[in-house]
């Protein structure tokens, strides 16, 4: 229980790794709040699962790339919990599409889901990490905003963005004691594949040393790590469990 007295909050928890996320650390004994756009229903079943082991459990919906609602979910934290120890800034959208074929629409989308929205959560949350001079933000990247993938432009860009984010952010809250960490996952069997044919999941799977998709548990257990007691003397930095397809 390496969370226990701890209060995280996981944006995009509704489904996929911001499932995996929230469950991992109410596991371990953190209180969590889940927060969610548009899907009540995947986000009351996060939070039943997490009840189930036993943790406290706050549903908060809103768009966090709106500031309002970053804010809002951040304050409903505070009033429910009564401190904010951990952000995980998870919440993002897919597109695959040729930079040619991409919408001006689509690339706004995509920079304000993961750009904006982790600079709103995090604004809004280094305010009481600041006082209490303590906290850890983790940002979910990909490989892509390592590498870039071709049909992915956008979605690299938006993910590279939030490395730069990282690093940034890491050197100027430093003195607070707060960490700022990067996770980038490889490709990880979430729905964000469905749009794959099994040819496509296969030869993907093949690409990678591991032979085989990753899990968003495995990229929960990293957040996990960079959140723990373990992630103490670690900033500034991206781990990416991605099987070796990067190395």
């Amino acid at each position: 229980m390496i969370m226990q007295g701890q209060v995280a909050l996981v944006s995009g928890a509704s489904r996929g790794i911001g499932r995996a996320i929230a469950l991992t650390l109410a596991a371990e004994g953190a209180s969590v709040a889940v927060n969610y756009r548009q899907d009540r229903q995947g986000a009351e079943e996060t939070s039943r699962l997490a009840r189930r082991l036993g943790a406290d459990v706050l549903a908060v919906q809103g768009d966090v790339s709106e500031p309002q609602a970053a804010e809002t979910a951040v304050a409903r934290c505070l009033e429910q919990f009564g401190r904010l120890d951990v952000l995980v800034n998870n919440a993002g959208t897919a597109l695959s599409s040729l930079l040619v074929d991409t919408g001006v629409d689509d690339w706004d989308r995509l920079m304000a889901v993961h750009l904006r929205g982790s600079f709103n959560l995090s604004k809004a949350a280094l305010r009481p990490m600041m006082e209490a001079r303590r906290g850890r933000i983790v940002n979910i990247s990909s490989i892509w905003g390592l590498v870039g993938a071709a049909g992915e432009v956008a979605y690299s860009t938006a993910k590279a963005g939030l490395l730069g984010f990282t690093r940034a952010l890491a050197k100027e809250v430093g003195p607070w004691s707060i960490t700022v960490n990067a996770v980038a996952p490889g490709a990880t069997d979430t729905d964000m594949l469905a749009d794959l044919t099994a040819d496509d999941r296969r030869e993907l799977a093949e690409r990678t040393p591991l032979g085989r998709l990753g899990t968003p548990e495995e990229v929960a257990a990293a957040v996990l790590f960079l959140v723990g007691p373990g992630g103490a003397f670690v900033t500034g930095q991206v781990i990416s469990p991605n099987g070796g397809l990067v190395m």
